[in-house]
């Protein structure tokens, strides 16, 4: 057995702490602040298993114009957000291209399929079935072609990597959520995956069962990291190994020992409405780039990726997604004054960053999901616990590969 310090109580950050818990290690976690109320709070509430493949970005040149001109919602950007990473992006450009992309989904694919299954036990073992249902999600489609499009996709997603989805003409989407109120081509049901009711709430109590099995939770600096003998301290905390698991944060403190990561940071943001009858199942809408979420609080409007290091009171992204969401739905006034925002941590091959960090003993890397950490946490957490635990871990995942970029 043995000692072990996570940095970060969001979802990867808390998986890691149960996955290290269960082979046997005395694990304590340091947060700044409480568990689930960083990024991992402001998601779609979706445990993805449909997710197959990365977020790519779009190539077409009618996109990229798109984007150029700050026309389209799926991607917006400032200059100073835009020229701070430009590497990074220009990298994920790279990585967007057909044959890379490929490449990456085979890892991609084979980490998010275990996605429920490795979330099945925590959610019953924390009591948190309240807050979770395994109905799916709904993408509606506006269009013929965008219709046809998406028949092509669940085809080659259930040949390729056995999702399972339903197909629905418009009408088969009113009968199964009548609060939609305008026509649509269709829609696809990737009932495959789950969705949460309040995503910070199942971190919450994912860090509560991790307490209840004698883990530690330290309100402590986790910029504080320093060596210690042959071991780790950050405030008071010292153990013999530590793993960073800060997401967005990570980077500024793995280049302190050595290793540069080239990570592009989305903003996202989100906001909740009040609606007397909600869908029953979370409904995207990527044609105006955004997904609207029941949740405990209300409908949360989610929207797309921002490349900007300041959040925006009112971002361009979130009105149109509330245009979009109060044409599908009749819905009321909002329930906060400001929107949440949050960045998601994007690695410019588009796979997590899971494993040692070269050239320093008994320091690990556990972040850089994108916007997948909510889904992944649980997964990649396994594949962590068990190298630090003596295994082989995943070769496509380890750290070693920024210090060969």
């Amino acid at each position: 057995m043995a000692e072990v310090l996570v940095l970060g109580a969001g979802m990867v950050g808390v998986s890691t702490g149960l996955a290290l818990q269960a082979r046997g290690h005395d694990v304590t976690i340091i947060e700044r602040g409480v568990p689930g109320r960083e990024t991992s709070y402001g998601n779609a509430g979706l445990i993805q298993t449909e997710a197959v493949e990365p977020y790519a970005m779009p190539l077409s040149p009618g996109a990229l114009f798109q984007i150029a001109l700050g026309r389209g919602y799926d991607v917006k950007w400032t200059p100073q957000g835009l020229l701070s990473q430009l590497g990074a992006v220009a990298t994920y450009a790279w990585n967007s291209r057909p044959a890379a992309h490929r490449r990456a989904s085979v890892t991609w694919g084979k980490l998010i399929r275990q996605s429920t299954d490795r979330h099945g036990p925590l959610i019953a073992a924390a009591g948190a079935d309240n807050i979770i249902r395994r109905n799916g999600y709904i993408e509606i489609h506006r269009t013929p072609a965008k219709m046809e499009a998406a028949r092509k996709t669940a085809e080659r997603f259930a040949t390729e990597f056995g999702v399972q989805a339903r197909l629905m003409s418009g009408a088969d989407l009113r009968a199964m959520e009548p609060a939609i109120r305008i026509e649509v081509e269709g829609a696809t049901h990737w009932s495959d995956s789950w969705n949460c009711a309040d995503p910070g709430g199942l971190v919450a109590s994912y860090a509560a069962l991790f307490q209840k099995r004698g883990g530690r939770v330290v309100n402590g600096d986790a910029g504080d990291l320093h060596r210690h003998g042959a071991g780790w301290r950050a405030d008071e905390v010292e153990a013999e190994h530590a793993v960073i698991a800060l997401g967005p944060w990570s980077p500024m403190l793995t280049q302190r020992f050595g290793l540069k990561v080239p990570m592009v940071f989305k903003r996202g943001y989100h906001k909740h409405y009040h609606m007397e009858l909600p869908p029953h199942h979370p409904i995207a809408d990527f044609g105006n780039s955004v997904v609207l979420s029941p949740m405990r609080r209300g409908l949360r409007i989610a929207t797309a990726a921002e490349l900007t290091p300041h959040p925006r009171l009112s971002p361009p992204q979130l009105k149109h997604g509330e245009k979009a969401a109060r044409e599908l739905f009749d819905i009321g006034a909002a329930v906060e004054a400001e929107p949440w925002t949050g960045r998601r941590p994007c690695m410019p091959d588009m796979l997590p960053v899971v494993g040692r960090v070269p050239d320093q003993p008994n320091l690990w890397a556990h972040f850089g999901h994108g916007h997948q950490g909510f889904t992944l946490g649980p997964v990649t957490a396994e594949i962590l616990a068990d190298e630090l635990s003596g295994g082989e871990g995943w070769a496509e995942l380890q750290p070693g590969r920024l210090k060969r970029g």
